[in-house]
């Protein structure tokens, strides 16, 4: 087949509900070099601080609603994203997302490649 479909709820969350959720998409859709996840954060939300030094996988991030922050821990530096926004990241770039708002956020993530 030329084309694989996957809705968010396919997958089991990594993230507990109570948080807001993570769905990873890559095994639904059967890619090999491409990562797609959801990102749901309730407000006061983290991500996990991480890079992709190990991986060598630049990441992108885009908003789709709420606004997040992109906490740049090396850097000691804070991008504020609103929805219809992105960032893309080097895979040595350490970072969290924060959901500082008032409101739920929802995000898409890219990594590639695997």
């Amino acid at each position: 087949m030329g084309y694989d479909t996957a809705a968010k709820t396919d997958p089991e969350s990594v993230v507990p509900e109570e948080f807001g959720g993570m769905w990873f998409l890559k095994d639904e859709l059967g890619t090999e070099e491409l990562g797609l996840s959801i990102l749901e954060l309730e407000p006061d939300g983290k991500g996990k601080e991480h890079d992709e030094t190990q991986t060598d996988q630049e990441e992108i991030y885009y908003v789709v609603e709420g606004e997040i922050d992109v906490d740049l821990t090396d850097r000691e530096e804070t991008v504020t994203l609103d929805s219809d926004e992105a960032i893309r990241l080097d895979p040595e770039e350490s970072r969290q997302l924060h959901n500082r708002g008032d409101e739920r956020a929802k995000l898409v993530l890219v990594g590639a490649p695997l």
